[in-house]
């Protein structure tokens, strides 16, 4: 009988996806195939060694900066490998006359909400001016004796998250001064999926300033495109604008963080669950400030435990990034989501209510369940989300409510973009 062997090869494409491929060798005999070895191939889950962030890309915008008076706008994430953006700039001889720090402070120690002051970066002497609190956009004399403004922030791609509300200061002073804008991009870690209701211009704020849902799906320099091709930026204007690219990434690529964003994003699972948990801001329910697992669990003391007695139990405390966490030394009950599969919950590419119903629905407080200020509209971008709850409505209603203006912005939205999808 003849023999001959059939081999199979598997192409396995490291991407920055889950899973695992599986490359099998097999023999075909008198008695059928026979499987002789199995390689089981494992995927990345994330890109980070196959990524150069725009900082590292130097050779592209050292030139851009020699013989300029230079503002850094930057915070710990402002990183090239170990060393600061401002440390690099310095130790190539270039001219850094200050810097400018976001919500966190310059350090990234600052609790979400408080007040930064002014002060001196200890290490190069140079003085740090806080755009977070009263000063959210440069003055006329802080930019005095300025050439051209320097950008490089971490963002996490959430309309809430109010980097993107600086990046908008920003802009709107270096255009009024007439100065160049160079944004050193970095890749957006929930970059892969755009969902959530949009904000209606009504409910503009620090926490939202733009007709964009919860999250845009978009970069740093691809958002500062937007501004300035909607005419966001006051009476139309344009920011002189020019945007280092990351190389290595897309947005079908998954980025691990290398430094924490802010003080209560410690981790990848937190930067997952922020889009859907920060709702919960906006009501009297813990999504974990003041635990070492924020943003990662959901609960309050009144939580009805299920008939299983499945419930977790968590009690916020002071800590570096809560001096004050809402329900501080009051014992809760909930749900602890940080030992998610990150790769089963990221693929969903959705915004997840169903934590948000739940709680209002157990705990059945009615509009008590909301704070006073309807601090959530600000969040949700609008009125819909809190008084859908009240009356009712399925999360499928809700969502098909927003479903053609989610699709108008996507439309809209490709025109800016600088990396495939």
């Amino acid at each position: 009988m003849l023999k001959f062997n059939i081999y199979l090869f598997t192409l396995v494409l490291i991407s920055c996806s889950a899973g695992s491929q599986n490359d099998t060798n097999t023999e075909v005999t008198e008695n059928g195939p026979e499987i002789q070895d199995t390689v089981i191939v494992e995927e990345k889950m994330y890109c980070n060694d196959d990524v150069k962030v725009g900082a590292e890309q130097t050779v592209a915008y050292f030139s851009k900066l020699e013989g300029k008076r230079i503002a850094v706008v930057g915070n710990q994430s402002s990183m090239l490998g170990e060393t600061h953006l401002v440390d690099t700039l310095l130790g190539a001889g270039l001219d850094v006359i200050r810097v400018f720090s976001p919500e966190h402070g310059f350090r990234g120690t600052a609790d979400a909400g408080e007040k930064v002051n002014n002060e001196v970066d200890e290490k190069t002497g140079l003085p740090i001016i806080s755009l977070y609190g009263k000063n959210r956009k440069p003055t006329v004399s802080q930019l005095e004796g300025i050439d051209i403004v320097v950008f490089d922030i971490q963002d996490v791609g959430v309309r809430f998250y109010t980097y993107i509300s600086t990046l908008h200061y920003v802009m709107e002073a270096a255009a009024g001064q007439g100065l160049e804008l160079l944004i050193l991009d970095r890749p957006n870690p929930n970059g892969h999926y755009v969902d959530g209701p949009i904000l209606n211009s009504d409910f503009s704020s620090f926490v939202g300033m733009h007709e964009v849902p919860v999250v845009h799906g978009m970069t740093m320099g691809e958002y500062a495109q937007m501004i300035n091709g909607e005419k966001w930026l006051p009476g139309g204007i344009e920011c002189s604008l020019e945007v280092v690219s990351a190389e290595g990434w897309d947005h079908t690529k998954f980025y691990e963080l290398p430094i924490a964003p802010s003080p209560n994003l410690p981790n990848m699972a937190s930067v997952y669950l922020y889009p859907s948990l920060c709702f919960f801001e906006g009501t009297i329910v813990s999504i974990g400030r003041g635990t070492d697992t924020p943003f990662q669990l959901v609960g309050h003391p009144d939580y009805k435990i299920d008939s299983t007695g499945l419930s977790f139990e968590f009690v916020p405390v002071p800590n570096g990034g809560a001096k004050h966490p809402k329900l501080e030394s009051e014992t809760c009950f909930g749900v602890d989501l940080s030992e998610i599969d990150l790769k089963e919950f990221r693929s969903k590419g959705e915004l997840d209510f169903t934590y948000l119903f739940d709680f209002y629905e157990n705990l059945g407080m009615g509009k008590s369940f909301f704070l006073p200020n309807n601090f959530i509209d600000l969040l949700a971008g609008s009125s819909d989300l809190r008084k859908g709850l009240m009356e009712g409505k399925g999360l499928d209603e809700m969502k098909a409510e927003r479903d053609e203006a989610l699709m108008a912005f996507k439309e809209m939205r490709t025109k800016y973009l600088l990396y495939t999808e």
